[in-house]
């Protein structure tokens, strides 16, 4: 099994509208990885959800962006909220309506990220 530092370092495979989603197994592995996302349910797509909260506005945009940066450099985008003092980031295949292997990746490089920025408080 691998540990989020493997996950973080893996990068993301192409996905098209018939990839497979993440199995019911696959995802009470992946999980654990990233024991801080929520998978919440929206429109009847499931997708992993989390807030990090920060001390001030500069400091979560600065976070946003480098989210974005990574978004772009595998060709994987996040829904983001960014306001004063959080940023949600939302992850999920849309091609797929619902989770990949991918989402976890990326979740746990959001993950590796925040873990560079001054947070308030981690959980979330």
């Amino acid at each position: 099994m691998a540990t989020v530092a493997t996950l973080a370092q893996e990068k993301c495979t192409a996905c098209h509208k018939n990839a497979p989603r993440a199995t019911e197994e696959e995802i009470a592995q992946l999980k654990p990885q990233i024991p801080d996302w929520k998978i919440v349910e929206r429109d009847g797509v499931p997708r992993l959800e989390r807030t990090y909260k920060f001390s001030d506005f500069k400091t979560a945009l600065a976070f946003t962006n480098r989210i974005g940066e990574l978004a772009e450099a595998e060709g994987h985008h996040p829904a983001l909220l960014t306001e004063w003092g959080k940023v949600t980031a939302i992850w999920w295949t849309h091609a797929i309506r619902g989770l990949h292997r991918n989402d976890f990746i990326m979740a746990a490089n959001t993950d590796e990220i925040a873990s560079h920025f001054p947070q308030k408080n981690r959980a979330g």
